[in-house]
């Protein structure tokens, strides 16, 4: 009844593990439960079940919430009587026991279970949820210090590499923002240039990467879409609201890499502007979008003011509708520059603007092919605020100094 055996998955995405499994598999002994997040059909519950096996213990557990039956294991109100319960399913009650649950958003009430198990039995808990929309109102104050929450995103680009067998995985987790700041050999360039144009079109969900077929990719991306709406959604249980959203997703796609314009896009929807930011923090709640703040030194006003819109993965933007080159590349490399650290943007009163600033240190100016014009005024603005790194990110090749490639991030 507990088994995993019925989850069905792309056989070669399965033998792969995220760089998040080794960071994950580093807590195994911890007592704080491990919370991993994401979007959906993003490989949380494969990730899970290979830290499952990774687990040398009889002591473990599979739990899917997606099942009423699984869930009804954790509804009593006595949750000695639950431990119990669990006791009567492991082989050793004397050793700890691992527990897997599957999305848990569908099961609130387990947070108070697992604060319980955490302070009275040796219980170790590693969780799955769909969604930051939930998880964020999901854990009380109380699981403050007994948890570990990890965010699982579609892969990067070195990440697809090695899920395309093209880069092996010392050479990926062995990158890092340094590596990634050196301009690359053009031979290496050449090597992966296709590989980078597909990236951009197709996105990095583990499933649509690992599958060859154009037009099925093209169909996994719709039916990641279709779930999106069909569960994410549940929550808003108006049609209205649910019909307004998605015109909501319609309108950022071609604002993608702009400052909104809450009181426009309003306008345009016939929606009050309050709404507006309801939705909008639904759906970066739900992973769906990113919202880039103003760059600035101080941390209270960086959340003021317009905010920069992309999508989380481009095969799903390029699924919704329809964007230039510039915004595709642009928005891919958010995505992959987001590995690295907390990202904003500089516009000073519409007249200068750098696209992205990485931990208020290191600017970026990304260009489908720089020009050393744009490297120069990068170079001025960036040292006017006080950044000393400065980077043009080009989609093709220049061998210049202070130009990387966006195929190497």
């Amino acid at each position: 009844m507990y088994k995993y055996a019925h989850i069905c998955i792309n056989f070669k995405t399965l033998m792969k593990k995220r760089l998040l499994f080794y960071e994950i598999n580093k807590y195994i002994s911890h007592k704080n439960s491990l919370i991993i997040t994401g979007m959906r059909q993003v490989g949380k519950t494969t990730l899970m079940k290979q830290v499952y096996d990774s687990i040398n213990s009889k002591n473990k557990l599979w739990f899917d919430f997606d099942n009423p039956l699984d869930q009804k294991v954790f509804e009593s109100i006595d949750f000695n009587n639950i431990y119990l319960n669990l006791e009567q399913m492991v082989k050793d009650k004397n050793k700890k026991i691992y527990v897997f649950i599957d999305e848990i958003q569908n099961y609130p009430m387990i947070t108070k279970v697992i604060k319980y198990f955490l302070d009275y039995y040796s219980v170790k808990f590693i969780v799955t949820g769909s969604s930051n929309f939930y998880l964020k109102n999901l854990f009380p104050e109380s699981l403050s210090g007994r948890k570990f929450l990890y965010y699982l995103p579609p892969l990067r680009f070195k990440e697809y590499l090695y899920f395309k067998d093209k880069l092996s995985l010392k050479e990926v987790m062995g990158s890092t923002l340094s590596s990634a700041l050196k301009q690359i050999s053009i031979f290496k360039f050449k090597k992966y240039e296709l590989d980078y144009d597909n990236y951009l079109k197709y996105g990095g969900f583990p499933e649509v990467v690992t599958t060859e077929n154009k037009q099925t990719k093209k169909e996994i991306l719709k039916n990641i879409i279709t779930s999106f709406f069909e569960k994410d959604l549940k929550i808003l249980s108006d049609h209205k609201d649910v019909r307004e959203l998605r015109d909501l997703m319609l309108l950022l796609v071609p604002r993608v890499g702009s400052m909104l314009d809450i009181s426009k896009i309003a306008s345009e929807l016939g929606i009050r502007r309050m709404k507006i930011y309801q939705y909008l923090e639904f759906l970066q709640g739900a992973f769906m979008i990113k919202l880039l703040p103003k760059y600035s030194k101080s941390i209270d006003r960086s959340i003021a003011g317009g905010k920069k819109v992309y999508f989380s993965d481009t095969g799903l933007l390029n699924t919704i509708g329809n964007v230039n080159d510039p915004q595709l590349l642009e928005n891919a490399v958010v995505n992959q520059l987001s590995y690295y650290g907390d990202l904003s943007f500089y516009n000073k009163r519409n007249t200068a603007e750098i696209d992205i600033i990485l931990n208020k240190q290191i600017a970026f100016e990304v260009k489908l092919k720089g020009v050393e014009s744009e490297y120069i005024r990068l170079k001025k603005l960036t040292l006017t605020l006080g950044l000393k790194k400065y980077y043009l990110i080009s989609k093709t090749y220049i061998n210049n100094r202070g130009y990387i490639s966006a195929s190497n991030l």
